[in-house]
């Protein structure tokens, strides 16, 4: 599953330069989650790197809408 900017997100930019995957990106009232893109930091970090700096906890969220990230055998 890729996950997702809710809404409470504050505008801050802490977590697009996280990204290894460049999946985020501003909108613009916040920022928000290219599905396509995001892996949930597999193959990079133990954890999405998004959410561990985010400053607004459960803004970084599991889209149960996308099937989980699987990487390349």
């Amino acid at each position: 599953m890729a996950l997702r900017i809710a809404a409470s997100c504050v505008n801050c930019s802490a977590c697009e330069p996280e990204c290894p995957n460049e999946a985020i990106y501003p909108t613009e009232s916040a920022f928000a989650i290219d599905p396509a893109k995001c892996t949930e930091c597999i193959g990079f970090h133990d954890d999405p790197q998004c959410a561990l700096v985010c400053p607004v906890e459960e803004t970084c969220v599991i889209d149960e809408s996308y099937p989980r990230y699987q990487p390349a055998a």
